[in-house]
């Protein structure tokens, strides 16, 4: 996928003008790469679009109007960009009961490691690489960044909404498999094809 260069940012003051119209497609958008799998674990799986909202957002927030700052969002929005053959998602562990966070993250220690996250399409399995740094041996983040490498026979399964397709996790007894909507079919199809022809 082509990385998102800094001529493509949109500056401040006319971010500013154009947002609710920018912000609305993204959060569209965003709905049809957005899949719950169980009650706690949300993955948005992330293209050029969605990760230039983030970079656009940042730069508002923090109110980022030199160059150089800009380019730093952009070194770490881009490396989040699906390389070949492959797509990304931000994962989220999204508890909203204060009382349990402790328990539910202490549960979800080293998700981030081994095979816990997995596509399954075409009789075979992706599972997830998850990027380091989010946790160590006492703490986990809610956050997590991972990748999946999905084989042709998956990608000709997505593409064949008569196969099904689903998202599963298994970790330390959150067990959760969910069925992957032809309409993120189709956004990881777009993902795969744009990625591949960089």
């Amino acid at each position: 996928m082509k990385p998102i260069a800094l001529e493509d940012v949109i500056p401040y003051e006319e971010y500013e003008r154009q947002r609710e119209s920018f912000r609305s497609r993204v959060i569209a958008l965003k709905q049809r790469r957005r899949i719950s799998v169980g009650p706690v674990i949300t993955l948005v799986f992330e293209n050029r679009d969605t990760l230039k909202f983030q970079v656009q957002e940042m730069a508002r927030v923090e109110r980022i109007v030199d160059p150089a700052k800009v380019q730093e969002e952009l070194d770490v929005y881009n490396a989040l960009l699906p390389s070949a053959d492959e797509l990304s998602a931000t994962l989220l562990i999204e508890i909203t009961e204060e009382p349990r966070m402790k328990e539910w993250l202490d549960r979800f220690m080293g998700l981030d490691h081994g095979r816990t996250v997995a596509i399954i399409a075409g009789g075979e399995r992706a599972f997830g690489v998850f990027e380091g740094g989010h946790s160590h041996e006492t703490k986990i983040s809610a956050v997590h960044f991972v990748r999946f490498r999905p084989t042709a026979a998956m990608k000709a399964a997505f593409a064949d909404l008569r196969q099904p397709v689903t998202l599963a996790v298994d970790h330390n007894g959150y067990r959760a498999e969910v069925s992957v909507p032809g309409s993120m079919r189709e956004e990881w199809l777009a993902d795969l094809e744009e990625a591949g022809s960089k």
